[in-house]
C-alpha cells in the first residue's frame, strides 16, 4: 500500500525558493527541469520510503527517526509517520547542514 506524501509549509517555500533561485541564474526551462525532478524525488517516497538513509548530520544529537532521499545537490529531508511520509525540508547538500538540520528539525 502506498504511503502519503505531505510537504510541510517550510519544503514548499525550500522548493520555491530552489526554483526562483535557478530561473534567476540559468532560466526557467533549467528551472523547470529541477523542480520536475525534486517533485519526482519526493513523489517517489510514496513507494518504500525507508529506503533513504539518516542524515549523517542527526547521528552526533542522537537522532534516527529522520530520511533522506537526494536529488545531488539537493536533499530531501523526511520522516515516516504511519503511513505518512512527512517532508520536512528541501536543501542544497553544500550548506552548512549541521546548523540547518539543527534549527529547522531539532526543536
Amino acid at each position: 500500500m502506498p504511503f502519503d506524501v505531505l510537504l510541510s509549509e517550510q519544503a514548499e517555500r525550500d522548493i520555491e525558493d530552489i526554483y526562483r533561485y535557478i530561473a534567476a541564474q540559468d532560466g526557467a526551462s533549467r528551472a523547470d527541469r529541477i523542480l520536475n525532478a525534486l517533485e519526482e524525488a519526493c513523489r517517489g517516497l510514496s513507494n518504500l520510503p525507508e529506503r533513504g538513509n539518516v542524515p549523517k548530520e542527526m547521528y552526533p544529537l542522537g537522532i534516527e527517526e529522520f530520511r533522506e532521499v537526494h536529488y545531488k545537490p539537493y536533499r530531501v529531508i523526511y520522516r515516516i509517520i504511519g503511513q505518512t511520509v512527512v517532508i520536512y525540508c528541501v536543501v542544497d547538500g553544500r550548506r552548512d547542514m549541521q546548523s540547518l538540520l539543527q534549527r529547522r528539525l531539532v526543536r
